[in-house]
Formats: structure tokens, C-alpha cells, sequence
């Protein structure tokens, strides 16, 4: 078990720690200010947050391998799709599984494989085109899995992106079996990455990511809704990528060389200190008191 002390701040400043851009679609700077300990929010959120995701090189709603980037993300992202079988099997070996934020799918596709019983809510409706493609009947919202219970949800960079924090943790929590996992992987804004690139560290990825956390803040937050943190596992090669992305944000070109070291170093400085660029939390539901 993992246990940490609650040390909310009792007076959290609203004054903007960065501006940082959105480098994606639009150009606009948003400001990142402190929420909770631990905790920051992107401001102002837009009102139409969808017009941010509609660009060719949002690589996590599409199947892409066209260029270097695509063919890395992909690359990673079916050797990581063992790995996280691996991490679920230690908890149940079969069981139903929910996959909020499931993308194209590959990741229950995966689990599909291990006899399990798959489930995957994803809002983007290009992405769900392509799970359909690999049999795969994804979701749009929770309504429609009210019903049900799982033994473990997961959401791979996901919960960075929603509006409603609270309210959805609190949906997670009332989904899940009792002693059932959820799988929260986030960036981490105390990682050396994301110190080192500052404003132009690529896991800010405003307005898209509403929310930013470090492993103290996350903790604290989940263990407010019942949630007790039992493991920790480094997603290590994140810190390539989301440098390869801050080089180019920074730089406007992408400079492998430069983001292999930054990544290089940041790993191994997080091997000391635990501060990983993204960290994948395994939380344990646990009765309400």
C-alpha cells in the first residue's frame, strides 16, 4: 500500500503560473493557474472544446503510420499494449474491463485476447469508426453503461481532458466492483521534462488538457472519492515522445538528438526522485466511510 498525507493548501493562488499555446490547431495562449494542491487547471476553457481535437495530427484518434512521429507513436504504443495487459493480469486474470477514452481500440482489442470482457466509452466519433473496423462497438458517453459493473477501468491519458473532474471520478468510483482497479495514467508537471521545456513542454497540450497533475495532487484528489493508491508504474517512454513534441514547440522543428537526451535525463533522474513525465496510478476502490 501507498499512503501519503492530505496537504491541501488552504489558500491556492489564482495568478497564472504559465501562458502557455496551443501549438496544435489554433495558436491562442491559455493560462495554467494552481487548483488544489498539487493540482493545475488550464483557463479559460472553451466553450467549444471540440474544435481542438479536429487536426490530422492528433495522433490518438487515428491509426496513422504517414510520418517519423506516427510511426514512433505506434511503434511504442503496441509494445506498451503488453505491458498494460501485464499490469491488469495482476489483478484479475479475466474479468470485464472499461476503457474510457478507448481511441481506435487497441488497447481492448488487446484484452480481447485474454478472454476478457471489454467494454470503451470514446467521445470522438472518427475513432470510434475505426474500432468498429476491429469489432469493436465503442461508446459515446456513460449513459449507456449504467448496468453495468467492472472489475477494473482504465484510461490512458485521459482524465487530463475532462471538464468534469469530480462528477466523473465519482461515476468510476460507482462503476466499479468492490476492490475493483482503476488505471489513471497522466503527465506529471514535476517531472524534469516538463520543468526543463517549461511553457513549451508538450504535455501542457492546452486547451485540450484541462487539468495537470503531479503524483501528491492525484493521490490526495482520488483519495477524496475512496480510491487508495496501491502501485505506481513509470510509462518511461514518454519522456521521448512529449520532448520530441516541447523540441518542436520550442524550436519549431523536431530535434531527435536533443529529445532523446532530454528524455534520457529525465528518466534517470525520475529513478531518484519517482518524478516520471507520465505515471500510470493503480487505485484500489475501497467502502465508504
Amino acid at each position: 500500500m501507498i499512503t501519503t498525507e492530505k496537504k491541501y493548501s488552504t489558500q491556492i493562488q489564482d495568478e497564472p503560473k504559465l501562458v502557455c499555446k496551443d501549438h496544435l490547431v489554433t495558436g491562442e495562449e491559455f493560462q495554467i493557474s494552481e487548483y488544489e494542491n498539487g493540482i493545475l487547471r488550464t483557463k479559460p476553457v472553451p466553450s467549444d472544446l471540440g474544435k481542438y481535437y479536429e487536426s490530422e495530427n492528433y495522433i490518438s484518434h487515428s491509426d496513422s503510420k504517414s510520418g517519423l512521429q506516427d510511426k514512433i507513436y505506434q511503434l511504442v504504443k503496441s509494445h506498451m499494449l503488453s505491458k498494460k495487459a501485464k499490469w491488469v493480469r495482476r489483478y484479475f486474470k479475466q474479468g470485464d474491463i472499461l476503457d474510457f477514452g478507448a481511441g481506435t481500440g487497441e488497447f481492448l482489442n488487446k484484452m480481447k485476447k485474454f478472454l476478457w470482457n471489454v467494454d470503451g466509452v470514446e467521445p470522438n466519433k472518427t475513432a470510434r469508426d475505426l474500432a468498429i473496423l476491429k469489432g469493436l462497438n465503442l461508446k459515446p458517453d456513460l449513459s449507456e453503461l449504467r448496468i453495468k459493473k467492472f472489475d477494473v477501468i482504465s484510461l490512458w491519458h485521459v482524465l487530463e481532458h475532462l471538464p468534469d473532474l469530480e462528477k466523473k471520478i465519482q461515476e468510476f468510483y460507482d462503476l466499479l466492483n468492490e476492490d475493483g482497479i482503476l488505471i489513471i495514467a497522466v503527465p506529471n508537471h514535476r517531472s524534469y521534462d516538463a520543468e526543463f521545456y517549461k511553457e513549451d513542454w508538450a504535455g501542457w497540450d492546452v486547451p485540450r488538457h484541462l487539468w495537470h497533475f503531479s503524483r501528491e495532487g492525484l493521490t490526495e484528489k482520488f483519495y477524496d472519492f475512496n480510491f487508495e493508491l496501491v502501485d505506481e508504474k513509470p510509462l518511461k517512454f514518454d519522456s521521448y515522445y512529449v520532448s520530441l513534441l516541447s523540441e518542436k514547440n520550442k524550436n519549431s522543428s523536431t530535434n531527435p538528438l536533443n529529445a532523446f537526451y532530454r528524455g534520457f535525463v529525465s528518466n534517470q533522474r525520475a529513478r531518484k526522485t519517482g518524478e516520471y513525465s507520465s505515471i500510470a496510478y493503480f487505485f484500489k476502490k475501497t467502502p465508504k466511510t
